[in-house]
C-alpha cells in the first residue's frame, strides 16, 4: 500500500527520492564540535537530516546501573555519571538547531522517555523518531503522536504482533515504519530485506530500512527492494570509543552510500517497458527497422 506523508516539506513515500537520514546518535561522545563535525559530514554527503539521541538520565537509567563503575575515555566514573556526560542538554541542542538551520538540514532526536520528548518538542523538530528499544513504550508512543508531528518508527527486536500495536496507537496516517535489526554490528543473514514488502503490504505509510551492518551492500539493496527511508548510523572514525562507532558509516562511506543510492533509485523506473531513445540507431541497426 505504501502511502505517503510530508516531513519539512518534503514528500516521503513510494515513488519520491529516498529520504536519507544520518544517525548521529551519541557518536559524538558528548562533544559539541565533533556534533558539528558530523553534521557537516551529513550535509556534504547529500543526507536531508541528522538524528541524535536524547535521554533523561534519572528517568532511563535503572536504579541498579546508577552506581556500576564503566570504564570511559574520561577515565572510570558511574554509569550515571557517564549517562550525563554524553548527554546533551538545550544549550547544545541551541547550536545544533543554529547549525542544521544555517546548513539547510533537517534534526531531530529519538527521545528515550516522555520528558526528551517534551523537551524536543521545544526545538520544533519536524518529525520524531522513536527508537526500537521504545517500540513498546506506548507512553513514549502516545506523547510523540500528540506532539502533532510526523513519526518515523524503527522496528529492530520486534514481533508483527508488537509492531500492529504500535501501529494502531501512532496511527498510518503520519508515520512511517523502518525495517531494522537491532545487533551492533548486524550480520548480513539477520538482515531479512524481504521485511521491507512484507511492512509495505501490511502498512498504508511509507517503508524504510535502518541498518546497523558494516558495509554499504545491505542498505544499496533495501532502496532496491522499496525502501523510500534510510537510516545509518555515522561516524568520523570507526575506532572512535563508543558502542555504536564499528557499526557506523565513515565520511567517505556515506558519500559513497548516498550516491549510490542516487543512482539506483534512478534505475528503477516506473515499470513501463518502452523503446528509449537512445535505443531506436541500435534497433534500427540491429533489426533493420526504419
Amino acid at each position: 500500500m505504501s502511502s505517503t506523508i510530508m516531513i519539512g516539506g518534503r514528500k516521503l513515500g513510494a515513488g519520491e527520492p529516498v529520504f536519507v537520514i544520518a544517525e548521529i546518535g551519541l557518536n559524538h561522545n558528548g562533544d559539541i564540535e565533533i556534533a558539528k563535525q558530523l553534521i557537516d559530514v551529513a550535509a556534504r554527503a547529500g543526507c536531508e537530516a541528522v538524528k541524535f539521541q536524547k535521554r533523561t538520565p534519572e528517568l532511563c537509567v535503572p536504579p541498579e546501573q546508577r552506581d556500576v563503575l564503566r570504564e570511559t575515555p574520561w577515565g572510570v566514573m558511574t554509569y550515571m555519571d557517564y549517562r550525563y556526560r554524553v548527554e546533551f542538554e538545550a544549550e547544545e541542542y541551541a547550536i545544533i538547531d543554529a547549525h542544521c538551520r544555517s546548513l539547510g538540514m533537517m534534526w531531530t532526536a529519538s527521545p528515550w522517555d516522555v520528558r526528551a520528548v517534551e523537551f524536543l518538542a521545544g526545538f520544533d523538530v519536524p518529525f520524531h523518531k522513536i527508537p526500537s528499544a521504545a517500540l513498546t513504550n506506548d507512553e513514549i508512543l502516545v506523547a510523540c503522536r500528540d506532539t502533532g508531528k510526523p513519526v518515523v518508527l524503527s522496528t529492530g527486536m520486534s514481533t508483527m504482533e508488537e509492531i500492529l500495536h504500535a501501529l494502531s496507537v501512532l496511527g498510518e496516517d503520519d508515520a512511517a515504519v523502518l525495517h531494522c535489526t537491532s545487533t551492533y554490528p548486524s550480520k548480513p543473514e539477520e538482515a531479512n530485506l524481504r521485511m521491507i514488502a512484507t511492512l509495505a503490504e501490511q502498512f498504508d505509510c511509507p517503508i524504510g530500512y535502518s541498518g546497523h551492518e558494516v558495509g554499504l551492500q545491505i542498505t544499496v539493496a533495501a532502496v532496491a527492494l522499496g525502501a523510500s527511508i534510510v537510516e545509518r548510523h555515522i561516524t568520523l572514525d570507526r575506532a572512535m570509543w563508543g558502542s555504536d562507532q564499528s557499526a557506523s558509516v565513515e565520511p567517505d562511506g556515506l558519500r559513497r552510500l548516498v550516491r549510490d543510492i542516487r543512482v539506483v533509485e534512478a534505475a528503477l523506473g516506473d515499470g513501463v517497458k518502452r523503446v528509449y531513445e537512445s535505443e531506436v540507431p541500435i534497433r534500427a541497426k540491429l533489426r533493420g527497422d526504419a
